[in-house]
């Protein structure tokens, strides 16, 4: 069996459903009979994983380890057959599911701001055009209403 010393993707990116990690010289290397093999990216150097299903969809994708004059050639679905490849897979994963989630929030809290704003200024606007209009009952109606907005009452 060979054991992933090194699984550290070069760059990680996400097309819709997918996300692509790739890898390069250096950052991802295999045990096999305790000598390691150095993957280098002559063949296929990528793997995409579906994030609805967590399954790799590119299994016929070749890697390629060296030691020396020495090349190991195995097919991604092969890799992940004679291999504790995907271990490794679910750590990288779990840390980008970390991130997204941390994004998400960030959005989140970028979009209530904005709507805050936007409610705000919306509520300028119908003050300005009470003033204009010189209607006095709906100018104190909406400062009421703006003021229990900005309390966080409404």
């Amino acid at each position: 069996m060979l054991h992933v010393k090194l699984m550290k993707p070069f760059y990680t990116k996400r097309e819709g459903h997918r996300i692509k990690f790739v890898f390069a010289y250096q950052y991802f290397s295999i045990l096999k009979d305790d000598e390691v093999f150095h993957f280098i990216p002559v063949e296929g150097k990528e793997i995409i994983v579906n994030l609805n299903t967590f399954q790799v969809e590119n299994l016929s994708e070749v890697f390629v380890f060296q030691k020396g004059n020495r090349f190991i050639r195995l097919p991604l679905y092969q890799l992940l057959l004679v291999s504790d490849i995907h271990t490794h897979l679910q750590s990288i994963l779990k840390e980008e599911r970390a991130e997204l989630i941390e994004v998400n929030e960030q959005t989140k809290k970028e979009a209530t701001e904005a709507i805050q704003f936007l409610e705000q200024e919306n509520f300028n606007r119908m003050i300005d055009q009470a003033l204009a209009a010189g209607d006095k009952e709906l100018f104190e109606k909406l400062l009421s209403q703006q003021k229990q907005l900005l309390d966080g009452g409404l």
